[in-house]
């Protein structure tokens, strides 16, 4: 079924390759999933910020949460599949105007972007709301995110065309994360697993920035040389730590949430 929204610009073409139903599910109880974790650790803003992801075998088609839920209530079968020209594939709704348009043009100008998750999350979001670089390398979490930061300085308003979906896309550059300015974060990763991960500690760096700022010291910078062989031990083993967190989550949530699985 056909929603509002219309893509422009070169998106990939529609494949007449089957879906391969195992790939599919895998793919909807990962997102599932780290959309019910970032509800309990209040990463969330009401029913506006969005996830989404490109099926491993289907590069023109990506999974996203629907408007209208909490990511508390999303579960797996919810999930929205969507191609790049504005359709729901399968699902019942529609992703929020923005979700689409700003999600379409990240997956479609950044192909190695397989998962894309967009948060208005709280002490991240507070520091993209001040002057200058918004992560600073001053704790041990931060750290692993040397060299792969871009900032958007250029708040436009919300993100209702393609045009500026493809603005916030080509800010991002060759970085895996984005301080959206006035905004928020947008985090992207070559798999579920790999966005979850540093999503989530990107909030726990922030939140550990905000609160040492909140002391009025002066905050203690960690030598560059040491912050990039904090990087480069950090990055050697972060696909396996991520894909182990994400398993943690979904053992997690089966037991006390089975109904995401749904």
């Amino acid at each position: 079924m056909a929603h509002a929204v219309t893509a422009s610009g070169t998106p990939p073409l529609r494949s007449n390759e089957p879906l391969n139903a195992d790939s599919v599910r895998r793919a909807r109880v990962d997102l599932a999933a780290c959309l019910r974790w970032a509800a309990r650790n209040g990463l969330e803003e009401g029913i506006c910020n969005h996830f989404s992801a490109v099926l491993p075998e289907r590069p023109d088609l990506f999974l996203v949460n629907p408007y209208g839920l909490a990511f508390a209530e999303v579960t797996a079968s919810s999930l929205l599949l969507c191609d790049f020209h504005g359709n729901v594939v399968e699902g019942d709704g529609q992703p929020e105007a923005t979700a689409f348009h700003i999600h379409a043009e990240l997956h479609r100008l950044k192909p190695k972007a397989r998962a894309a998750f967009h948060t208005h999350m709280p002490y991240a979001t507070a520091l993209a709301m001040l002057e200058g670089q918004p992560l600073l390398w001053a704790g041990q979490t931060a750290l692993r995110f040397y060299g792969r930061i871009a900032v958007d300085e250029d708040y436009n308003g919300l993100a209702l065309d393609s045009r500026e979906g493809e603005r916030i896309a080509r800010s991002a550059g060759e970085a895996d994360v984005v301080f959206l300015k006035n905004h928020g974060v947008m985090v992207l990763g070559e798999s579920i697993a790999e966005a979850w991960d540093d999503l989530y500690y990107l909030e726990r760096a922030a939140q550990a920035q905000v609160l040492a700022m909140s002391t009025g010291r002066t905050l203690k910078v960690v030598p560059e040389e040491i912050v990039k062989h904090v990087a480069a031990q950090e990055a050697a083993g972060r696909a396996e730590s991520a894909r182990l967190h994400l398993e943690s989550v979904k053992r997690v949530l089966a037991r006390d949430e089975p109904a995401f699985l749904a």
